[in-house]
């Protein structure tokens, strides 16, 4: 018998050995800044879902950088989230009664802003709230630049710019 190389391993059996070896180290982690085990053991979870979803080839040099920084992502995508689900509600509780709608139609429109955020993931704050104001509230550009302190010239750029960031995502989605 050869003790010459050996096969690389596959993928599977690195992310396997990079969650046996440092799973317990990122739960404790993400416990730490989060002060809850149980959002730490599903973040944990999710960031190696994500390891196993993603386009992971090789083990990183620093696995607990790398592991680190995958679960900030997943934190502030939950925190980005909840903010948004939050708002959403208080929007609804300030409706009237007589435009309530059913639970199902609510899960649709919190689906739909998630991925309109998520679309818009990357743009500034003012461009963002110049879109959602425009395109949920129905205001005015002219309306939109005196919310934000800006020049109207300046709401038109954002539009155009966070249309485009949604229409280019819709084309990579097709694709």
């Amino acid at each position: 018998m050869s003790n010459g190389p050996q096969p690389p391993a596959s993928i599977g059996d690195d992310i396997h050995s990079l969650y046996r070896d440092h799973s317990q180290w990122l739960t404790g982690w993400i416990r730490r800044r989060l002060g809850d085990n149980e959002r730490a053991a599903d973040l944990t979870h999710d960031t190696f879902v994500r390891l196993i979803s993603g386009a992971l080839t090789r083990i990183p040099q620093e696995p607990r950088s790398y592991l680190a920084t995958v679960a900030k992502r997943l934190m502030i995508d939950q925190l980005r989230r909840r903010q948004l689900e939050q708002t959403y509600l208080e929007y609804l509780a300030n409706e009237p009664a007589s435009q309530a709608c059913s639970p199902e139609h609510r899960l649709i429109v919190l689906e739909t802003l998630m991925q309109l955020d998520a679309m818009l993931d990357g743009l500034g704050s003012k461009v963002r709230q110049a879109f959602f104001f425009v395109q949920l509230d129905g205001l005015s550009y002219r309306e939109v630049a005196e919310r934000l302190n800006v020049s109207v010239s300046s709401v038109t750029k954002y539009i155009a710019k966070a249309t485009e960031r949604c229409l280019f995502f819709e084309l990579d989605s097709e694709a």
